[in-house]
């Protein structure tokens, strides 16, 4: 597959065809947002953020390589939970629980900022424990679905 077909060059940056079609002709459109100048700020954004962006995907692989590599070190053997939590300390993957701390915002919109819900943190390995959560907050998928017309019409019964 040659994806230099797919990819357009905007602002300085290589975009997949289809995301800069979506942006401009779907996203953008009625926003009173010039796509020129959407593309040359998120530019903007990349420069600034991108080289901090990936000295920390460097310190995540290199968490990830020493944890590998514990991990392999130890094939065969009884897991040691109170070894294991001394090696992620060793390497500050669990670092030391600092001072109590408030955090304060605004313009956040209400469902958000007022109405408890659950942590959208589960395990991706199993499927249902990120369902339930998500249903936990926004209301159950099935329901959303199955309580609009966007299906169309049922079919006949029988």
């Amino acid at each position: 597959m040659n994806l230099n077909a797919t990819v357009d060059r905007v602002a300085g940056l290589d975009v997949a065809r289809a995301l800069r079609t979506f942006i401009d002709e779907e996203v953008l459109p009625g926003t009173g947002i010039d796509p020129t100048a959407w593309w040359a700020k998120l530019a903007e954004l990349f420069a600034a953020f991108g080289p901090r962006n990936r000295d920390l995907l460097h310190v995540r692989a290199e968490i990830q390589r020493r944890i590998d590599g514990w991990h392999r070190d130890r094939a065969g053997t009884k897991f040691d939970v109170e070894d294991y939590e001394r090696f992620l300390r060793s390497i500050d993957y669990i670092v030391t629980e600092g001072e109590p701390f408030t955090i304060d915002t605004t313009n956040v919109d209400p469902e958000i900022s007022t109405i408890a819900g659950p942590q959208l943190v589960v395990p991706v390995m199993n499927a249902r424990y990120a369902l339930n959560a998500a249903n936990a907050r926004w209301g159950s998928l099935y329901d959303a679905l199955y309580g609009t017309d966007a299906l169309g019409t049922p079919p006949p019964s029988g």
